[in-house]
């Protein structure tokens, strides 16, 4: 090893690593063998040059392209947090309550249709969609019901609500202090990000203007009350579900992101008080290869934005820190155990590519929600790729592989060329109104989809491999008489509360809607008078329209 490398390592060890340590005892590194033989912390180089420092360097070292920790996995695993949701909050909460018996060690929350775009249970349009994408949430019972015996001081939540997800993160914080537990103390993330719905996912409510202004009002309220919450999960999820390259993937996602700065900037919020708290979401597909580069060159080129666009002075806010599930879309009802494999190899990508959290997808998802049995075995993946695997005893154990820093470079030039074409063009909210995103993952959905009918892409399966006939595969099916249960509660409740305090507590809101005060109060006042969802949502739909899609 040359005395530069030594001297680049030891210069590393002493600062980011050491305080790293220091902060977090919790992280204080294990000492790893393969075969007897101890495993590097971290491969380098024999030449240490300008250049290597700029584009690859260490990890919990600017650009981060190794990783936003300098230990990464070998102080502490990912979180291992599988996505539940169905049915009534309370049976949902015993699938939360059977995941963290297995291991799990945080919640993700799937809501129902009805609840993502902000209607009740009782209302006509949520007819037969009750509970049936995720766990239906009209009040603030309800969540109290969710969230029945388990403590939010101990536990973080991943919450994926967008439009309403202010209305959401109210109930969870006054269900908190009802378990004791003070905003200041509560740890999670609320997906809250609205322009990918605009582009790949469709739950939207309001306009894109008053969206933005109730994510600002969430983060500006978060950051003096609720400072340990991630006040956003910017998703390429999504994007890529709905059909986009890797490289767009990077490049929606980001470019999103700088909206959501760059509105919190005009806001006048300070950058490195909100951006620390920005979080991400990306998928994981099959490619192994190009998945674990492409988490590499998303780190790398927000790092770079925030740096260079921003001017960002705090090296946590140029942090790309995100959360990753296993790529539903590619999951096939032919041959549901072959899904086993595809979810395996697409964790891995996730954890070689530097994941914080994780969620594995159930073998048996194209064709329902997963049973208890399948969603116990997507769990088990997880833990075998922690404790048998050995991939996470060194940090970015594929760092250095000429192929992977070639497209690792090649993600990043494909993402900051497309980038630029939307600040070419406005914006974000410009391009969404010129159709330029949707057509981009349009095309490159029609792509994709082309290349599997005309074989020139094989799924196993389903265009190769076929069988003649598939094994019966037991599938969980949520009970029709669950709405008309839910609907019922929802009755009982609208009759019991205090109408009067409600009532005062919804003008209020109004009036604030149609000032420029923030929200987050508002909001939280007419949930703890148990104030429903859709009536909150009406409100603010009566002042901010409804936004109709042109494409």
């Amino acid at each position: 090893m040359t005395e530069k490398k030594n001297q680049y390592l030891r210069d590393w060890e002493t600062t980011e690593l050491q305080k790293s340590l220091d902060r977090f005892p919790e992280r204080k590194e294990k000492f790893y063998c393969h075969g007897g033989r101890p495993v590097e912390r971290i491969a380098l180089p024999e030449t240490i040059d300008t250049q290597y420092t700029e584009n690859q360097g260490v990890p919990g070292r600017f650009p981060y392209t190794r990783g936003v920790q300098p230990t990464m996995y070998r102080g502490r695993f990912w979180t291992m947090r599988q996505y539940a949701g169905f049915s009534t909050a309370a049976e949902s909460n015993k699938r939360y309550r059977y995941l963290l018996d297995k291991g799990q060690t945080g919640l993700s929350v799937a809501f129902d249709l009805p609840t993502q775009i902000g209607y009740d249970s009782d209302d006509p349009i949520s007819l037969g969609e009750v509970g049936k994408v995720g766990v239906a949430i009209d009040t603030l019972a309800d969540m109290e019901v969710l969230f029945d015996k388990i403590p939010l001081d101990k536990i973080s939540t991943s919450m994926t609500i967008n439009s309403p997800a202010m209305v959401l993160l109210a109930m969870y914080i006054v269900v908190a202090e009802k378990q004791g537990v003070s905003a200041d103390k509560i740890r999670g993330t609320i997906q809250n990000d609205i322009l990918k719905e605009y582009v790949a996912r469709g739950t939207y409510i309001f306009p894109p203007k008053p969206s933005l202004r109730l994510i600002t009002n969430i983060f500006q309220w978060c950051s003096g009350n609720a400072p340990l919450f991630n006040t956003i999960s910017i998703s390429g999820y999504h994007i890529r579900e709905a059909g986009s390259t890797a490289s767009q993937e990077v490049a929606f996602t980001l470019a999103n992101g700088i909206t959501y700065v760059q509105t919190a900037l005009d806001a006048g919020l300070e950058l490195d008080v909100f951006a620390r708290r920005l979080a991400f979401f990306f998928n994981a597909s099959s490619n192994l290869l190009e998945e674990v580069a492409k988490f590499r060159a998303a780190r790398r080129l927000w790092a770079r934005i925030m740096k260079d666009r921003f001017k960002s002075q705090n090296p946590a806010s140029m942090m790309l820190r995100f959360h990753t599930q296993t790529a539903g879309s590619s999951l096939t009802a032919q041959q549901v155990d072959n899904n086993i494999v595809r979810v395996t190899i697409q964790a891995l990508a996730a954890v070689l590519g530097g994941t914080q959290s994780l969620h594995t997808n159930s073998r048996d998802e194209a064709l329902s929600l997963p049973t208890e049995d399948s969603v116990q075995t997507a769990l088990r993946t997880q833990q075998i790729i922690a404790h048998e695997s050995g991939v996470p005893d060194s940090v970015d154990p594929l760092g250095g592989s000429y192929y992977i820093e070639q497209l690792t470079d090649k993600i990043e030039e494909e993402a900051v060329s497309l980038i630029e074409q939307i600040d070419k063009s406005g914006g974000v909210v410009a391009a969404i109104e010129t159709g330029f995103i949707q057509g981009q993952i349009e095309d490159a959905a029609y792509q994709y989809q082309t290349e599997i009918e005309r074989k020139e892409r094989i799924i196993v399966g389903v265009n190769k491999f076929q069988v003649d006939e598939e094994t019966k595969v037991p599938v969980l099916r949520v009970d029709p008489a669950i709405e008309d249960e839910q609907v019922q509660g929802l009755t009982r409740l609208k009759a019991e509360r205090d109408q009067e305090r409600l009532q005062n507590a919804l003008e209020q809101l109004e009036i604030a809607a149609r000032s420029e005060s923030n929200l987050m109060d508002p909001v939280i006042a007419a949930v703890r008078e148990y104030g429903s969802l859709g009536e909150i949502c009406g409100v603010l739909r009566r002042v901010f329209g409804e936004y109709q899609a042109r494409w």
